[in-house]
């Protein structure tokens, strides 16, 4: 029974540290430094409390993928003979991959955001009419792909669930079966 216990409860935690986060950080930190008084404050604030995050949302992926390594590894059999997980392993694995990578570009757009924030702005990712056209750019742009993030780590967590679904052990034989 705790043969990958360990990797899977890492497998399973940073994939809810990633999505909880993302999602907090885009809601919550995101939505209140829009309440701030001084238009200058509102990305200086988020710009902030997102780099406060960073350390743990990069522990978190790479722990992540990590995790799902070993977890590949004790599980190499049913990934290769198994009906359909050797597919969906490589679906979630894209989808991690993607994922990373859009976290990684929004933090790139969050220190453009973060370098043009004595301009000020309406919200951290909603320009003011007369900032520059760098600044509305990495705002606009870090609009869409904040919200890409919670999409591409909460499938990370559905396809996680949906692999946990397969080592039933009627699936694992149906599955095998199969093959």
């Amino acid at each position: 029974m705790a043969g990958n216990l360990f990797a899977r409860s890492v497998h399973d935690l940073t994939a809810g540290a990633w999505f909880g986060g993302s999602l907090m950080g885009a809601v919550g930190l995101n939505g209140a430094a829009a309440e701030a008084k001084d238009p200058a404050e509102r990305t200086r604030l988020s710009s902030l409390g997102w780099k406060k995050w960073a350390p743990l949302q990069s522990a978190a992926i790479i722990g992540h993928f990590l995790a799902g390594l070993a977890i590949i590894g004790e599980n190499k059999g049913r990934v290769a003979k198994q009906d359909g997980v050797g597919t969906l392993t490589v679906y979630k694995t894209a989808v991690t991959v993607v994922g990373a990578l859009a976290t990684f570009y929004a933090g790139l757009l969050g220190r453009k955001v973060d370098k043009y924030s004595e301009e000020g702005a309406a919200g951290a990712t909603e320009p003011n009419p007369g900032t520059s056209k760098e600044l509305q750019s990495a705002q606009r742009q870090l609009k869409v792909v904040q919200w890409c993030i919670p999409v591409f780590s909460g499938a990370v967590i559905v396809m996680g669930a949906q692999h946990g679904e397969m080592q039933r052990t009627s699936n694992v034989l149906k599955g095998l079966l199969q093959s």
